[in-house]
């Protein structure tokens, strides 16, 4: 289960672009606190601690209580913004929810057991296709990651999201579609291989093809020229 964080923060009095500058200069970050149809709160956190939270790697799946003039507010982070050059964040948007609220949250996935896989010892590769599963769980129950099991694959299989298992009372945010998470493919090597020879067998196919139809023509002239000679 991904753990809560603490994150303290201060009112901002002025707003504005201006304002927002001289924050970050002081090593602040401005934020917003919105949701649960309560006005939003205007606030600064410690630019060094939300950058050690980031660094994490599962800040944005993870519950952040927002210690506000003395008042915790149960929040998930929904957007960060950086700045394009120096990539230090410059504006975080996090959203209120209740204890037990159903949030959508992107979870990472993690595969565990390669050595286990056929198709992996034979050279495959691990092509994944979602870093990240779109999620629909309890608030209070985030996980911080998801466990795909590779034990017995082999090349040319695929992982479906319905072949995933999610813990309890998880799902998948997109339910109409059994989407391929990751496959097992072969290398550049086999697959160069594999078609040298379709290749050959196409050829031999073709050749074979082209000896039979010389045979036929052989046969129809030769009973042409019998019956001539007959005559």
């Amino acid at each position: 289960m991904s753990e809560q964080l603490m994150l303290p923060a201060e009112a901002r009095d002025r707003a504005g672009k201006g304002a927002s500058r001289e924050l970050r200069r002081e090593g602040r970050v401005p934020a917003v606190v919105y949701g649960e149809k309560k006005e939003p709160l205007s606030i600064h956190v410690e630019e060094k601690l939300l950058t050690k939270m980031l660094h994490t790697g599962h800040f944005m799946n993870s519950v952040v209580m927002i210690d506000f003039q003395g008042k915790p507010h149960r929040t998930l982070p929904k957007a960060v913004d950086f700045h394009p050059v120096s990539s230090r964040p410059i504006h975080v948007d996090f959203l209120r929810i209740g204890e037990h609220t159903k949030v959508t949250v992107a979870v990472p996935v993690r595969f565990d057991n390669d050595e286990e896989s056929p198709g992996l010892k034979r050279g495959g590769v691990l092509n994944v296709v979602q870093h990240e599963l779109e999620l629909i769980c309890d608030a209070a129950s985030i996980p911080n990651e998801i466990h795909i099991d590779l034990t017995g694959l082999e090349i040319g299989d695929s992982i479906h999201i319905s072949a995933v298992t999610l813990p309890e009372g998880v799902i998948a945010a997109n339910k109409d579609e059994d989407f391929t998470v990751a496959t097992i493919v072969a290398p550049s090597a086999i697959k160069a291989e594999e078609e040298e020879a379709a290749a050959a067998a196409a050829a031999e196919g073709e050749l074979v093809e082209g000896e039979e139809g010389e045979e036929g023509a052989e046969g129809e002239g030769g009973e042409a020229a019998e019956g001539a000679s007959e005559e």
